[in-house]
């Protein structure tokens, strides 16, 4: 089975959940890997992974997930906020809700990732206003910082090679 890698990432953490799904599959089949194309399509199973923007996935993800017809799909991702499962299902719904009928949703992956020092800083400046609203924001910051770690992306290795033996 062919399969091709689709993702976007900002910051760099959906790109480290690619390579590690790049380096668990058989490379012989991997057709794809990269930013949203057209050659990806010719794959019989893509991965496509995403950064989280306002809840769901990044704008290019959505155009090119909204363009897919009768294809088996895994979605994978990164969020700034993390800890909560739940927060992590209502991401991944909303990123599959972005697939038209027709294609086969296989499971999704999603995880905590760091988050660019601007968005600290605009924390930190929300500090001097609304301590008590800061402060826990503050706290996830600095959480993220160390996300995706290595529990992380073996949680996404198990997570796809439980797909796969579903598949």
């Amino acid at each position: 089975m062919q399969y091709a890698i689709v993702f976007s990432s900002q910051t760099g953490n959906t790109a480290k959940l690619a390579q590690r799904i790049q380096r668990i599959l058989p490379p012989e089949k991997l057709i794809y890997y990269g930013a949203p194309a057209a050659e990806a399509v010719q794959a019989d199973l893509l991965f496509v992974g995403s950064w989280t923007d306002k809840g769901t996935c990044s704008p290019e993800i959505t155009e090119f997930l909204k363009g897919l017809e009768n294809k088996r799909v895994y979605l994978f991702g990164t969020a700034g906020f993390g800890g909560s499962s739940a927060y992590f299902s209502q991401i991944g719904n909303r990123m599959a809700q972005n697939l038209p009928s027709g294609n086969i949703l296989l499971g999704y992956y999603l995880c905590q990732g760091k988050m660019p020092p601007s968005v600290r800083t605009r924390y930190e400046a929300m500090a001097q206003t609304d301590p008590q609203k800061a402060k826990p924001m503050l706290e996830n910051f600095d959480r993220a910082l160390s996300h995706p770690n290595e529990a992380d992306l073996d949680a996404l290795e198990k997570a796809v090679f439980d797909m796969l033996g579903k598949a």
